[in-house]
């Protein structure tokens, strides 16, 4: 084991602090990471909070972080695919059982028994993994992804959860290019649904409660722009969009959008909303519309999007910070202050 440095909560009501953790030593099949940034996901947030805890209550301390970009230091004698000095990213599996049906179909991400970057059971050193808050990071090569070098690495972060979690629905829905696709919410998640949609070649409309986001959501590509408030702007893009994606995790009227969508359409959820939606059979049933869900992407698909990323020069957009600035901005992403996502500067930790 070796010590590194980190930033970890003690309780749900305590700041994030500097500490120090314990990493393993690389196994034969190990990847050593030095972490560059580690984006801030509002999942963060909520699991330092313990906000899920009848769903996953949070053991700590907690060492929060699941969208890891670094480079690595250090591989095992069994590891091919990596090298000292690659680029490297990990996001929101560290490990999972790799003989489920799950895994073998590459949605690791299913998998009963998958073990979460943060607050899962650590079957190497005991306790519970610990996260991206940190300067380094010692996982599993098959949970490791090749960053293309030509991005910016504070924007790649992001892509290791709000990247993969909009990426995946829209690629699985089918060929976009021409189709008329709908993102519901700009914010992390929704800024990147743009970007995605954008570059499959749909036709992309954004849906807001906000008129002051109309401009930033065209500079992200979006085609259109709809006030959802507006009964008569909704009125007039009624049964007209093959796709929707609602990126929005607070509550709202589901079955609005569900009747934005024209014969066959899908709207695929990837927001949480802490109470459940009602929803219209109605409006699934004149149509046949269908309302899904989707959670981040397996390894390959998630490998898939890096490269796709790099191909069409997609980061996420960023506000990069110190990581003793991370409490702030825990406190501006309640506000929902930050376009569009938080990169923490790991080299920041030094100065610890």
């Amino acid at each position: 084991m070796y010590k590194a440095k980190a930033y970890s909560a003690a309780s749900a009501t305590a700041p994030l602090v500097s500490t120090d953790i314990q990493r393993r030593e690389p196994t034969e099949r190990d990847v050593q990471i030095e972490i560059l940034y580690c984006g801030i996901c509002h999942s963060d947030l909520h699991t330092v909070r313990d906000e899920w805890n009848s769903v996953m209550p949070t053991i700590y301390p907690c060492v929060p972080g699941h969208e890891i970009v670094g480079r690595v230091t250090k591989v095992g004698s069994a590891v091919t695919k990596f090298k000292p000095g690659d680029l490297a990213g990990v996001g929101c599996l560290v490990d999972s059982d790799h003989t489920c049906p799950s895994c073998k179909a590459d949605l690791e991400q299913f998998c009963g028994n998958a073990t979460f970057t943060y607050n899962s059971p650590d079957k190497h050193l005991g306790g519970v993994t610990y996260g991206g808050y940190s300067d380094s990071i010692v996982v599993d090569e098959h949970f490791v992804l090749h960053v293309p070098a030509n991005l910016e690495l504070a924007g790649v972060a992001p892509l290791l959860c709000a990247g993969i979690t909009t990426y995946s629905p829209i690629h699985r829905w089918g060929d976009i290019k021409g189709k008329k696709v709908g993102v519901v919410g700009l914010g992390g998640l929704g800024h990147m649904g743009v970007k995605f949609a954008k570059a499959f070649g749909a036709h992309v409309v954004v849906f807001t409660t906000s008129l002051g986001k109309k401009e930033d959501a065209l500079r992200l590509g979006a085609d259109e722009v709809i006030i959802s408030t507006d009964a008569e702007q909704m009125k007039q893009h009624a049964g007209t969009f093959n796709f929707i994606l609602d990126t929005v995790a607070a509550d709202h009227d589901l079955n609005a959008y569900i009747n934005m969508l024209g014969l066959e359409g899908n709207i695929t959820l990837v927001g949480a909303p802490d109470k459940p939606l009602a929803l219209s059979s109605f409006a699934l049933l004149f149509g046949r519309r269908s309302v899904s869900g989707s959670l981040i992407g397996g390894l390959a698909e998630t490998q898939e999007m890096l490269d796709f990323c790099g191909k069409h020069n997609i980061t996420s957009d960023v506000e990069i910070i110190p990581i003793q600035r991370v409490n702030e901005a825990y406190e501006r992403l309640v506000k929902s202050d930050v376009k569009y996502r938080f990169s923490i500067d790991m080299a920041s930790l030094k100065s610890e």
